[in-house]
């Protein structure tokens, strides 16, 4: 069937309401037509008007196996056939479910014990926050409830993931934070740090404020720290040197939970299979999602330490039925994605690959950009990465925010056959492209990145902008 694009252009704008989308210039026309996307194929996407894209972004760091694997629709469809739904309420499950929850246990950074499923990063969160609360109330700590987040985070747009998210536009109009999460400072050295501190020392500084904000609420009062390994959405930012050493003390100082958001990193994406392992920390709670599926199907996972579990067991006679669910907890036809997408990750060596491309990703990144005049900061780890653009390298002055320098950028690079991501917090052009990408594909990623910048910075000298 031939797609009328006029007609699900239509369509799309009168019915759907698109997330993080200006809801009145979507409407009006301003935003022009959406995108109608139709294929895809290895690290590349076609809209239905013909316009090739390498996708530098995974989608949304989603897509680690790349765009049109067979094996995993295959897996998909087998599922289908044989049995498409069945819930994981009361003790039933099915043969795809339990060889992938056994895989999660076994693979997963430190001693793990159970896997719970929903379906989003998002209800992954609220789960853990359940658990924490639960976990508290079976050993008899009522009050140990606050949950620690930090500013810049991002851990989802649901109600308390929303809340743990630590960036204000995300709470904005929507009545968030709730008042059990409390935020601390963002583990980034560059905007960060106080003239002449080196990274050690800003880690020992930020584990230090951290370990004040507890002893401020009371360590009866604070039952987790929820962090990503690598700042995501909040500008794809590596910790500094000893930050996780410096935090995982102070959490066990005060008996606080780790909560490890690898909705991002996990699989693969840093160049190990979890960001936990790659900066040695030691969770009690793991949440993962995207590249599970590698977004083929909706599925997250809320993975269980042993240190927890026994807990939530030893209180069931007290408390009867473990009372959380979803209908779709657990779906037949996500784990069958997952182990098959699994299967990829495994005898590609993706994680491998993570690291060797993005190694040379990483040195591309730096050679091309780190002088240019706008550019700030050039950072990343694995196949994740991202350029900091400054008004003023030497004082670190900031564009004004009406120039939109970003946004241009990614415009500017999508114009080329590039999506790369203008990062919400700053002028950040962000990267995270599927984890089968080639180093000549690099090559091609770096080279219209920086066609794009030098035009961006051609129209900032034409603009009167001193660079």
């Amino acid at each position: 069937m031939t797609m009328n694009i006029k007609d699900i252009s239509e369509k799309d704008r009168n019915a759907v309401l698109h997330p993080f989308t200006h809801l009145k210039d979507f409407a009006s026309g301003k935003l022009g037509e959406p995108t109608i996307v139709e294929t895809g194929k290895g690290i590349r996407i076609q809209d239905a008007r013909g316009h090739h894209l390498i996708d530098g972004f995974a989608g949304l760091y989603c897509v680690n196996v790349g765009y049109g694997r067979t094996e995993v629709a295959e897996a998909i469809s087998r599922q289908a056939y044989r049995l498409a739904y069945y819930h994981s309420y009361a003790a039933h499950t099915t043969d795809e479910l339990a060889i992938l929850s056994d895989r999660l246990v076994k693979m997963a950074p430190g001693k793990m014990s159970k896997v719970f499923y929903g379906m989003s990063g998002s209800d992954a969160n609220e789960t853990q926050a359940k658990l924490v609360w639960y976990y508290n109330n079976l050993r008899g700590r009522p009050t140990k409830k606050k949950i620690i987040s930090r500013e810049r985070g991002y851990h989802g747009c649901s109600v308390i993931s929303g809340s743990m998210t630590g960036m204000s536009f995300y709470h904005d109009h929507m009545d968030l934070p709730l008042s059990q999460i409390i935020h601390t400072g963002a583990p980034h050295h560059y905007w960060g740090a106080n003239a002449g501190e080196t990274q050690r020392e800003f880690s020992a500084r930020r584990a230090a404020e951290l370990d004040q904000l507890i002893e401020r609420l009371g360590p009866d009062n604070v039952g987790a720290f929820i962090a990503e390994p690598v700042l995501g959405t909040g500008g794809i930012t590596p910790p500094p040197e000893g930050y996780w050493e410096a935090i995982q003390h102070v959490l066990k100082k005060h008996d606080v939970l780790l909560i490890a958001d690898e909705v991002v990193t996990g699989f693969g994406r840093t160049g190990s299979m979890f960001g936990s392992q790659h900066y040695g920390i030691e969770p009690d709670l793991i949440t993962v999602a995207k590249g599970l599926t590698s977004a083929y199907f909706p599925l997250s996972a809320s993975i269980v330490s042993e240190k927890v579990y026994h807990v939530l067991e030893d209180g069931a006679d007290g408390v009867g039925a473990f009372s959380h669910g979803y209908t779709y907890s657990g779906h037949p036809i996500g784990a069958a994605a997952a182990n098959a997408v699994l299967d990829i990750v495994e005898r590609e060596n993706l994680p491998g690959n993570a690291r060797e491309v993005g190694t040379y990703f990483q040195a591309q990144l730096k050679e091309k950009f780190a002088q240019l005049p706008i550019v700030g900061e050039v950072r990343g780890v694995g196949l994740m990465g991202a350029i900091e653009f400054v008004g003023d390298r030497e004082s670190k002055r900031r564009f004004d925010s009406s120039l939109k320098v970003g946004a241009r950028v990614s415009k500017a690079a999508r114009d080329r056959g590039l999506i790369a991501r203008a990062m919400p917090h700053g002028d950040i052009l962000g990267f995270a492209p599927p984890l089968v990408t080639t180093r000549e594909e690099v090559d091609e990623i770096v080279s219209i990145a920086e066609t794009a910048i030098r035009s961006v910075m051609d129209e900032l000298v034409r603009d009167g902008q001193k660079i």
